[in-house]
């Protein structure tokens, strides 16, 4: 929908291109000037939109947990807060991963996903105890542990999205 502004006709859909095109050139590592000068626009534009769609400051943050009633809600909020990667399982959903694979799959897939970790700043890890050492001593970095109980843990737990939120919310790394 074109928009008048005075004398001006305005394409917000023209805007929000330019605006994803820039954020997209940031995103593969250009300069703030380089893509200034490629758009055709002020690189103080580029660094107060950057501002204003910034969510935080910081590292690279993973967050895993099993099992958890609210994945979707946790994602969610995940998504909200800039977390770069996130695995949630249900107690139905960590063992159709597990029971779905050879044993060599299994093996793999959980090196693959160790591996991956081991590239992110900092993991928040939500589950029993037992998991959260295991977790810690796996990984040679921050680890966070939110503990749902005792290990082992049959059932979902709910767990709820403002607690993890604060924790992220407080990380300054």
């Amino acid at each position: 929908m074109l928009r008048r502004i005075g004398d001006k006709i305005i394409n917000p859909q023209k805007i929000h291109k330019v605006i994803d095109e820039v954020l997209e050139m940031r995103v593969r590592g250009l300069s703030q000037q380089e893509i200034a000068n490629r758009v055709g626009i002020d690189r103080t534009v580029i660094s107060r939109l950057e501002t204003l769609g910034e969510v935080r400051k910081g590292g690279r943050i993973a967050l895993i947990g099993f099992p958890i009633k609210n994945c979707d809600e946790l994602a969610a909020m995940a998504r909200q807060e800039g977390v770069d990667y996130c695995l949630l399982l249900s107690e139905k959903e960590r063992w159709d991963f597990v029971e779905s694979k050879s044993g060599v799959e299994l093996f793999n897939t959980i090196m693959e996903i160790i591996g991956t970790l081991r590239s992110y700043d900092l993991v928040i890890i939500i589950c029993s105890n037992m998991r959260i050492k295991l977790i810690e001593a796996l990984l040679d970095k921050d680890v966070i542990g939110v503990q749902i109980g005792e290990s082992p843990i049959n059932e979902d737990k709910y767990v709820k999205p403002e607690s993890i939120r604060a924790i992220i919310r407080q990380l300054h790394f």
